[in-house]
């Protein structure tokens, strides 16, 4: 099997539009969580919740032009826009000569809403013949893969994940497998969403799965701790290169780390609740390890799923406890979901820069907003603050509705 490594990663996030300015943000605590900017169609005053971690000034058209832009929907403009930062910071050059041995791996939760949301107004208002006949491409969740693909030229492996919350954590593992098993050189692999309309938050807040803190909504988002009432939808996108390493060594790439685990289990359990004591994700983290061929107590970190919900910061907590027995006291465990809200199906992708990022800086960013401890969620949230750390590997957990349970381990690259 082959080692695959990490060349190139790009972000963006309601805290930045890159990965520096996101990274940096998180290092310092900063919440991106803010009341909604309501667009047409979008009456904030209809609502419980009005708040959440919106992307704030992106520019698509550095990344395509403005006829390009009105031909994707805000989700798979992300989607380009991350890709081709991971590739621009990668250097890799796709050609005619790679192009059959690079391949694209991008998923979403949802796809394309807002789309949705505009399109149905305009079938009400307007009529069927004014619906748009870029619809179905704009709103389908593999219209990003399908984009990235022809914008970039690759034509390797290609398709979308749809797994809720793990989404792209299944997109990057299974890249990752992609190419261990050799049906590839390099992926583009990450995930992308832009969901906060009003279809999804009115669902997703009568579902009580939202935080309705409305007074106070940079403070909303507070994994582990007591007072957590649920989680703060969030938007974003991340992607990362991923490479043979022989193939990334011999252009000269700059290795950024090693991915070197990855598992994926289903509860078999509820739509929404996770399985009593996190079996799954237990089952999830023990394949990763294995595959990694780690014992628990060499992981440094762990990026938590950390929800801000009351089920899934507990179980979550138990899950690592029963994976890693006495050492669960002892490792960092942060949720940058307290900063970024739940990206949904790009949660994965974004915790695993934030986890190689850890690796790099050794920096571990914080849990903000913890300052009543549950006392069913006794670990090392880290608190509040950053950390200085040695982080050699990390962990990133990830899980959705539906049962799914994704984990992937970094670990600092070396001959």
């Amino acid at each position: 099997m082959s080692r695959v490594v990490v060349t190139g990663m790009g972000m963006v996030t309601s805290l930045g539009n890159d990965v520096a300015s996101s990274w940096e943000a998180l290092c310092q605590g900063k919440s991106g969580v803010s009341l909604i900017e309501p667009y047409e169609g979008y009456d904030m005053e209809q609502f419980r919740v009005k708040f959440g971690a919106q992307i704030k000034n992106f520019d698509p058209t550095p990344y395509m032009d403005r006829k390009e832009a009105r031909r994707n929907d805000p989700y798979e403009q992300l989607a380009i826009a991350t890709s081709k930062q991971a590739l621009a910071h990668s250097k890799l050059q796709i050609t005619d000569e790679n192009a059959d041995d690079i391949g694209v791996y991008i998923g979403s939760g949802i796809g394309g809403l807002v789309t949705l949301h505009d399109q149905f107004r305009i079938l009400y208002d307007r009529g069927p013949d004014r619906i748009s006949p870029f619809f179905i491409n704009m709103m389908i969740v593999d219209g990003a893969p399908g984009r990235v693909s022809i914008m970039t030229g690759a034509k390797g492996p290609n398709w979308a994940a749809v797994s809720a919350c793990a989404t792209s954590g299944n997109t990057i593992g299974e890249a990752w497998e992609t190419i261990r098993r050799g049906d590839a050189k390099a992926m583009i692999a990450g995930g992308a969403e832009k969901a906060i309309t009003p279809i999804a938050m009115a669902a997703f807040d009568n579902m009580h799965a939202l935080s309705r803190h409305n007074e106070e909504p940079q403070g909303a988002s507070r994994p582990f701790d007591a007072t957590r009432d649920g989680f703060v939808m969030g938007e974003g996108s991340a992607m990362l290169i991923l490479e043979d390493l022989e193939f990334a060594k011999a252009r000269g790439a700059n290795i950024l780390a090693e991915l070197i685990g990855y598992g994926s289990t289903a509860d078999a359990y509820h739509e929404t609740q996770p399985a009593p004591g996190g079996s799954g994700l237990v089952r999830a983290m023990r394949r990763a390890l294995q595959k990694a061929e780690l014992r628990p107590d060499q992981v440094d970190y762990i990026n938590a799923h950390g929800t801000s919900t009351p089920y899934n910061d507990k179980t979550e907590t138990v899950a690592i406890k029963t994976c890693f027995g006495e050492h669960a006291y002892r490792v960092p465990i942060s949720s940058t979901k307290s900063m970024t809200g739940h990206t949904l199906g790009a949660a994965g992708a974004i915790e695993a820069v934030v986890s190689i990022m850890a690796v790099q800086t050794g920096i571990i960013p914080p849990t903000i907003n913890l300052h009543h401890p549950d006392p069913e969620c006794d670990l090392d949230y880290v608190p509040n603050e950053a950390r200085q750390a040695t982080v050699n590997t990390a962990m990133s957990n990830v899980m959705g509705f539906g049962g799914h349970n994704t984990c992937l381990i970094f670990k600092r690259y070396s001959e």
